[in-house]
Protein backbone atom coordinates (compact mmCIF):
# COMPACT_ATOMS: atom_id res chain seq x y z
CA UNK A 1 0.00 0.00 0.00
CA UNK A 2 1.58 3.54 -1.26
CA UNK A 3 1.90 5.93 1.78
CA UNK A 4 -0.84 7.70 1.23
CA UNK A 5 -4.26 5.48 0.47
CA UNK A 6 -6.58 7.65 -1.73
CA UNK A 7 -10.10 7.34 -0.63
CA UNK A 8 -12.99 8.55 -2.89
CA UNK A 9 -16.01 9.00 -1.33
CA UNK A 10 -19.34 8.26 -2.98
CA UNK A 11 -22.13 10.12 -1.14
CA UNK A 12 -20.90 13.46 0.86
CA UNK A 13 -24.29 13.85 3.18
CA UNK A 14 -23.73 13.53 6.62
CA UNK A 15 -21.87 9.69 7.26
CA UNK A 16 -19.74 10.78 4.49
CA UNK A 17 -18.74 13.99 6.08
CA UNK A 18 -18.09 11.71 9.08
CA UNK A 19 -15.46 9.72 6.98
CA UNK A 20 -13.76 12.76 6.02
CA UNK A 21 -12.77 13.68 9.15
CA UNK A 22 -11.69 10.56 10.51
CA UNK A 23 -9.82 10.37 7.38
CA UNK A 24 -8.22 13.47 8.03
CA UNK A 25 -6.29 12.52 11.14
CA UNK A 26 -5.16 9.42 9.57
CA UNK A 27 -1.51 10.19 8.20
CA UNK A 28 -1.60 7.35 6.02
CA UNK A 29 -4.70 7.80 4.13
CA UNK A 30 -6.64 10.94 2.50
CA UNK A 31 -9.40 12.09 0.73
CA UNK A 32 -8.71 12.77 -3.03
CA UNK A 33 -12.32 13.01 -4.57
CA UNK A 34 -16.07 13.83 -3.82
CA UNK A 35 -18.79 12.29 -5.57
CA UNK A 36 -22.92 14.01 -5.05
CA UNK A 37 -25.39 15.28 -6.73
CA UNK A 38 -26.48 17.64 -3.80
CA UNK A 39 -24.43 20.60 -4.59
CA UNK A 40 -24.84 21.87 -0.44
CA UNK A 41 -23.41 18.07 0.41
CA UNK A 42 -20.48 18.31 -1.55
CA UNK A 43 -19.49 21.70 0.13
CA UNK A 44 -20.05 20.85 3.43
CA UNK A 45 -16.85 17.77 2.76
CA UNK A 46 -15.07 20.46 1.24
CA UNK A 47 -15.03 22.50 3.54
CA UNK A 48 -13.64 20.02 6.19
CA UNK A 49 -11.02 18.87 3.84
CA UNK A 50 -9.64 22.70 3.64
CA UNK A 51 -7.93 21.34 0.21
CA UNK A 52 -9.32 21.78 -3.25
CA UNK A 53 -9.99 17.93 -4.35
CA UNK A 54 -11.94 16.89 -7.75
CA UNK A 55 -15.63 16.41 -7.18
CA UNK A 56 -18.23 14.88 -9.27
CA UNK A 57 -22.13 14.96 -9.37
CA UNK A 58 -22.48 11.63 -11.07
CA UNK A 59 -20.08 8.93 -9.47
CA UNK A 60 -19.33 7.37 -12.69
CA UNK A 61 -17.30 10.09 -13.56
CA UNK A 62 -15.25 9.46 -10.88
CA UNK A 63 -14.74 5.88 -11.37
CA UNK A 64 -14.16 7.01 -15.08
CA UNK A 65 -11.08 9.55 -13.66
CA UNK A 66 -9.80 6.96 -11.99
CA UNK A 67 -8.25 8.50 -8.99
CA UNK A 68 -8.49 6.01 -5.92
CA UNK A 69 -6.63 3.54 -4.42
CA UNK A 70 -10.58 2.65 -2.65
CA UNK A 71 -14.03 4.06 -2.15
CA UNK A 72 -16.00 4.65 0.60
CA UNK A 73 -19.84 4.18 -0.30
CA UNK A 74 -21.91 6.72 1.66
CA UNK A 75 -25.05 7.18 -0.27
CA UNK A 76 -28.82 6.37 0.48
CA UNK A 77 -29.31 2.99 1.71
CA UNK A 78 -31.96 1.84 -1.55
CA UNK A 79 -29.02 3.22 -3.90
CA UNK A 80 -26.19 0.73 -2.65
CA UNK A 81 -27.09 -2.16 -4.49
CA UNK A 82 -26.49 -0.04 -8.16
CA UNK A 83 -23.85 1.74 -7.14
CA UNK A 84 -21.95 -1.65 -5.87
CA UNK A 85 -22.26 -3.23 -9.41
CA UNK A 86 -20.85 -0.20 -10.96
CA UNK A 87 -17.89 0.31 -8.48
CA UNK A 88 -16.94 -3.34 -8.45
CA UNK A 89 -15.73 -3.09 -11.97
CA UNK A 90 -12.80 -1.25 -10.99
CA UNK A 91 -11.67 -3.94 -9.06
CA UNK A 92 -10.42 -1.75 -5.91
CA UNK A 93 -11.31 -1.70 -2.34
CA UNK A 94 -14.71 -0.95 -0.84
CA UNK A 95 -15.47 -0.04 2.57
CA UNK A 96 -19.66 0.38 2.19
CA UNK A 97 -21.75 1.62 4.41
CA UNK A 98 -24.54 -0.27 6.55
CA UNK A 99 -26.73 -1.31 5.86
CA UNK A 100 -24.77 -3.60 2.78
CA UNK A 101 -28.38 -3.49 0.64
CA UNK A 102 -32.01 -2.79 1.94
CA UNK A 103 -33.07 -6.50 0.92
CA UNK A 104 -31.69 -9.91 1.51
CA UNK A 105 -32.04 -10.40 -2.41
CA UNK A 106 -29.89 -7.60 -2.95
CA UNK A 107 -27.05 -8.58 -0.76
CA UNK A 108 -27.26 -12.20 -2.91
CA UNK A 109 -26.96 -10.79 -5.52
CA UNK A 110 -23.72 -9.14 -4.92
CA UNK A 111 -22.43 -11.72 -2.91
CA UNK A 112 -22.63 -13.71 -6.08
CA UNK A 113 -21.16 -11.16 -8.44
CA UNK A 114 -18.14 -10.56 -6.23
CA UNK A 115 -16.31 -14.18 -5.83
CA UNK A 116 -13.17 -14.13 -5.93
CA UNK A 117 -13.07 -10.39 -6.12
CA UNK A 118 -9.48 -9.03 -5.94
CA UNK A 119 -9.99 -5.76 -3.62
CA UNK A 120 -11.11 -5.64 -0.17
CA UNK A 121 -14.99 -5.61 0.33
CA UNK A 122 -15.45 -4.34 3.92
CA UNK A 123 -19.02 -3.65 5.41
CA UNK A 124 -18.84 -0.63 7.71
CA UNK A 125 -20.34 -1.64 11.36
CA UNK A 126 -18.94 0.68 13.42
CA UNK A 127 -20.26 -0.13 16.28
CA UNK A 128 -17.73 -3.52 16.68
CA UNK A 129 -15.43 -0.51 16.60
CA UNK A 130 -16.17 1.33 20.04
CA UNK A 131 -13.52 1.39 22.61
CA UNK A 132 -15.64 -0.17 25.45
CA UNK A 133 -17.94 -2.32 23.12
CA UNK A 134 -14.15 -3.86 21.78
CA UNK A 135 -13.13 -4.86 25.66
CA UNK A 136 -16.27 -6.08 26.61
CA UNK A 137 -16.48 -8.75 22.91
CA UNK A 138 -12.75 -9.58 24.04
CA UNK A 139 -13.69 -10.39 28.08
CA UNK A 140 -16.57 -12.45 26.79
CA UNK A 141 -14.63 -14.23 24.20
CA UNK A 142 -12.15 -14.96 26.47
CA UNK A 143 -14.27 -16.62 29.13
CA UNK A 144 -14.23 -13.90 32.19
CA UNK A 145 -17.98 -14.56 32.36
CA UNK A 146 -18.03 -18.01 31.50
CA UNK A 147 -20.18 -19.63 28.90
CA UNK A 148 -22.12 -17.20 27.33
CA UNK A 149 -26.11 -17.40 27.70
CA UNK A 150 -28.08 -14.51 27.54
CA UNK A 151 -26.82 -11.07 25.63
CA UNK A 152 -29.38 -8.16 25.66
CA UNK A 153 -28.56 -4.43 23.39
CA UNK A 154 -30.73 -1.51 24.34
CA UNK A 155 -30.84 1.59 22.61
CA UNK A 156 -32.53 5.13 23.77
CA UNK A 157 -32.27 7.65 21.62
CA UNK A 158 -33.53 10.21 19.55
CA UNK A 159 -35.30 10.01 16.14
CA UNK A 160 -34.23 9.74 12.71
CA UNK A 161 -32.55 12.38 11.61
CA UNK A 162 -32.88 14.59 8.70
CA UNK A 163 -31.50 13.48 5.12
CA UNK A 164 -31.54 15.03 1.78
CA UNK A 165 -35.24 14.60 0.54
CA UNK A 166 -35.90 12.64 3.14
CA UNK A 167 -35.58 9.66 2.03
CA UNK A 168 -35.17 7.66 4.89
CA UNK A 169 -38.41 8.02 6.65
CA UNK A 170 -39.87 5.43 4.58
CA UNK A 171 -39.32 1.58 4.92
CA UNK A 172 -38.92 0.96 1.05
CA UNK A 173 -35.57 3.22 0.83
CA UNK A 174 -33.84 1.81 4.06
CA UNK A 175 -35.25 -1.81 4.48
CA UNK A 176 -36.80 -0.55 7.20
CA UNK A 177 -35.58 0.60 10.78
CA UNK A 178 -34.95 -3.10 12.23
CA UNK A 179 -32.38 -3.16 8.89
CA UNK A 180 -31.78 0.61 8.10
CA UNK A 181 -30.35 1.03 11.94
CA UNK A 182 -30.04 -1.95 13.90
CA UNK A 183 -28.03 -4.00 11.61
CA UNK A 184 -25.31 -2.77 13.74
CA UNK A 185 -26.19 -4.77 16.84
CA UNK A 186 -27.72 -7.80 14.84
CA UNK A 187 -24.22 -7.96 13.65
CA UNK A 188 -22.86 -7.46 17.07
CA UNK A 189 -24.83 -10.01 18.42
CA UNK A 190 -23.24 -12.24 15.97
CA UNK A 191 -19.80 -11.35 16.70
CA UNK A 192 -19.90 -11.48 20.38
CA UNK A 193 -22.30 -14.79 20.53
CA UNK A 194 -20.06 -16.68 17.52
CA UNK A 195 -23.07 -18.36 15.93
CA UNK A 196 -25.80 -17.85 13.41
CA UNK A 197 -29.37 -16.78 14.05
CA UNK A 198 -32.03 -19.59 13.94
CA UNK A 199 -34.90 -18.23 14.40
CA UNK A 200 -36.51 -14.09 15.33
CA UNK A 201 -39.31 -13.02 16.96
CA UNK A 202 -39.85 -9.38 16.92
CA UNK A 203 -42.51 -6.90 18.62
CA UNK A 204 -42.88 -3.34 17.02
CA UNK A 205 -44.86 -0.01 15.93
CA UNK A 206 -44.39 3.13 14.25
CA UNK A 207 -46.24 4.98 17.72
CA UNK A 208 -44.76 8.69 18.05
CA UNK A 209 -42.74 9.89 15.46
CA UNK A 210 -43.00 11.63 12.13
CA UNK A 211 -46.89 10.64 12.46
CA UNK A 212 -47.75 14.16 11.05
CA UNK A 213 -45.01 14.75 8.54
CA UNK A 214 -46.22 14.10 4.70
CA UNK A 215 -43.76 13.87 1.89
CA UNK A 216 -45.25 13.69 -1.60
CA UNK A 217 -48.70 13.05 0.17
CA UNK A 218 -46.97 9.71 1.93
CA UNK A 219 -46.52 9.42 5.42
CA UNK A 220 -43.58 7.59 6.89
CA UNK A 221 -43.66 4.43 7.64
CA UNK A 222 -40.62 3.75 9.34
CA UNK A 223 -41.02 1.81 13.66
CA UNK A 224 -39.44 4.08 16.18
CA UNK A 225 -39.19 1.53 19.10
CA UNK A 226 -39.02 -2.78 18.42
CA UNK A 227 -37.93 -5.34 20.70
CA UNK A 228 -36.26 -8.24 18.92
CA UNK A 229 -35.20 -11.41 20.09
CA UNK A 230 -32.60 -13.81 18.44
CA UNK A 231 -32.34 -17.30 19.27
CA UNK A 232 -28.65 -18.37 17.81
CA UNK A 233 -27.86 -22.28 17.13
CA UNK A 234 -25.96 -22.56 19.88
CA UNK A 235 -28.27 -22.24 22.49
CA UNK A 236 -27.81 -18.07 22.87
CA UNK A 237 -30.39 -16.08 22.92
CA UNK A 238 -30.08 -12.19 22.50
CA UNK A 239 -32.66 -9.46 22.94
CA UNK A 240 -32.82 -5.62 21.00
CA UNK A 241 -34.80 -3.02 23.09
CA UNK A 242 -35.04 -0.21 20.66
CA UNK A 243 -36.82 3.52 21.30
CA UNK A 244 -36.19 6.22 19.04
CA UNK A 245 -38.39 8.88 21.04
CA UNK A 246 -36.19 8.40 24.13
CA UNK A 247 -33.82 11.77 23.78
CA UNK A 248 -33.03 12.04 27.44
CA UNK A 249 -31.82 9.00 28.06
CA UNK A 250 -29.11 9.01 30.53
CA UNK A 251 -27.31 5.93 28.45
CA UNK A 252 -27.65 6.20 24.73
CA UNK A 253 -26.59 2.55 23.84
CA UNK A 254 -26.02 -0.35 26.80
CA UNK A 255 -24.85 -3.84 26.69
CA UNK A 256 -25.32 -6.82 29.01
CA UNK A 257 -23.82 -9.85 28.71
CA UNK A 258 -24.85 -12.86 31.20
CA UNK A 259 -22.11 -16.42 31.50
CA UNK A 260 -22.79 -19.20 33.73
CA UNK A 261 -19.99 -17.76 36.16
CA UNK A 262 -21.06 -14.02 35.55
CA UNK A 263 -21.97 -10.90 34.00
CA UNK A 264 -20.47 -7.93 32.45
CA UNK A 265 -22.02 -4.61 31.04
CA UNK A 266 -20.89 -1.40 29.65
CA UNK A 267 -22.81 1.52 28.02
CA UNK A 268 -21.95 4.07 25.62
CA UNK A 269 -20.92 6.69 26.89
CA UNK A 270 -21.51 5.78 30.88
CA UNK A 271 -23.02 8.94 32.26
CA UNK A 272 -21.16 8.57 35.45
CA UNK A 273 -17.75 8.18 33.30
CA UNK A 274 -17.88 11.14 31.51
CA UNK A 275 -18.81 11.78 27.06
CA UNK A 276 -15.39 10.48 26.48
CA UNK A 277 -15.30 7.52 28.80
CA UNK A 278 -17.27 4.09 29.40
CA UNK A 279 -17.52 2.18 32.48
CA UNK A 280 -16.79 -1.76 32.02
CA UNK A 281 -17.81 -3.80 35.26
CA UNK A 282 -18.06 -7.71 35.44
CA UNK A 283 -20.21 -9.12 38.40
CA UNK A 284 -19.57 -12.72 39.43
CA UNK A 285 -22.08 -15.18 40.65
CA UNK A 286 -20.52 -16.75 44.01
CA UNK A 287 -18.16 -14.76 45.30
CA UNK A 288 -19.81 -11.22 45.19
CA UNK A 289 -16.71 -9.90 44.00
CA UNK A 290 -16.56 -7.11 41.18
CA UNK A 291 -14.37 -5.97 38.93
CA UNK A 292 -14.51 -1.96 37.05
CA UNK A 293 -12.55 -0.47 34.67
CA UNK A 294 -13.03 2.95 32.95
CA UNK A 295 -12.61 2.79 29.18
CA UNK A 296 -11.58 6.08 27.24
CA UNK A 297 -11.52 7.68 24.19
CA UNK A 298 -8.83 10.07 23.06
CA UNK A 299 -10.92 13.01 22.74
CA UNK A 300 -9.10 14.15 19.33
CA UNK A 301 -10.68 10.95 18.11
CA UNK A 302 -14.11 11.34 19.67
CA UNK A 303 -14.55 15.05 18.10
CA UNK A 304 -14.28 14.01 14.66
CA UNK A 305 -16.86 11.38 14.52
CA UNK A 306 -20.62 10.40 16.29
CA UNK A 307 -19.95 7.13 16.96
CA UNK A 308 -17.20 6.94 20.07
CA UNK A 309 -14.58 7.01 18.17
CA UNK A 310 -15.61 3.82 16.41
CA UNK A 311 -15.10 5.07 12.73
CA UNK A 312 -11.61 6.22 13.16
CA UNK A 313 -10.70 2.91 14.85
CA UNK A 314 -12.46 1.32 11.91
CA UNK A 315 -10.09 2.80 9.47
CA UNK A 316 -7.44 1.96 11.09
CA UNK A 317 -8.29 -1.50 11.10
CA UNK A 318 -9.45 -1.62 7.19
CA UNK A 319 -5.77 0.24 5.75
CA UNK A 320 -3.97 -2.41 8.21
CA UNK A 321 -5.81 -5.09 6.43
CA UNK A 322 -5.49 -3.54 3.10
CA UNK A 323 -1.59 -3.09 4.12
CA UNK A 324 -0.95 -6.35 5.30
CA UNK A 325 -3.41 -8.77 2.59
CA UNK A 326 -5.84 -9.81 5.15
CA UNK A 327 -9.52 -10.54 4.37
CA UNK A 328 -12.00 -8.00 5.61
CA UNK A 329 -12.92 -7.92 9.97
CA UNK A 330 -16.20 -6.84 8.74
CA UNK A 331 -17.11 -8.78 5.25
CA UNK A 332 -19.80 -8.91 3.00
CA UNK A 333 -21.15 -12.11 4.69
CA UNK A 334 -21.54 -9.91 8.08
CA UNK A 335 -23.39 -7.53 6.00
CA UNK A 336 -25.61 -9.65 4.89
CA UNK A 337 -26.62 -11.67 7.87
CA UNK A 338 -27.43 -8.65 9.69
CA UNK A 339 -29.50 -7.20 7.24
CA UNK A 340 -31.14 -10.79 7.18
CA UNK A 341 -31.68 -10.87 10.88
CA UNK A 342 -33.47 -7.33 10.34
CA UNK A 343 -35.65 -8.52 7.59
CA UNK A 344 -36.66 -11.34 9.30
CA UNK A 345 -37.45 -8.89 12.33
CA UNK A 346 -39.60 -6.62 10.04
CA UNK A 347 -41.59 -9.71 9.06
CA UNK A 348 -41.94 -11.10 12.22
CA UNK A 349 -43.97 -7.45 13.86
CA UNK A 350 -45.70 -7.11 10.09
CA UNK A 351 -46.98 -11.55 10.09
CA UNK A 352 -46.97 -12.01 13.42
CA UNK A 353 -45.22 -14.88 14.13
CA UNK A 354 -41.51 -16.29 14.34
CA UNK A 355 -39.30 -15.85 11.19
CA UNK A 356 -37.18 -18.90 11.27
CA UNK A 357 -33.98 -18.12 9.27
CA UNK A 358 -34.01 -21.03 7.20
CA UNK A 359 -36.36 -19.79 5.37
CA UNK A 360 -34.59 -17.16 3.23
CA UNK A 361 -32.13 -20.04 2.05
CA UNK A 362 -29.08 -17.74 2.45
Amino acid sequence: MSKSFKYGIIGAGSMGREHVRNVNIIDRAEIVALSDPNDESINQSLSLLNKKVPCFTNYNEMIQADLVDGYIISTPNFTHIDVLKDVIKTKKHILVEKPLCTTIKDCIEFRDLTKNYPGLIWTAMEYRYMPPVKRMIDEIHNKTIGNLKMLSIREHRFPFLVKVNNWNRFAENTGGTLVEKCCHFFDLMRLIVKSEAKQVYASGNQDVNHLNEKYNNKTPDILDNAYVIVDFQNGVRALLDLCMFAENSTNQEELCAVGDIGKIETAVPSASSGKNSSELRIGYRKNGKTLDEIVEVDEEILKVGNHHGSTYYEHISFLDSIENSKPAAVSLNDGLQAVAIGEAAEISIKENRIVKMDEFKI
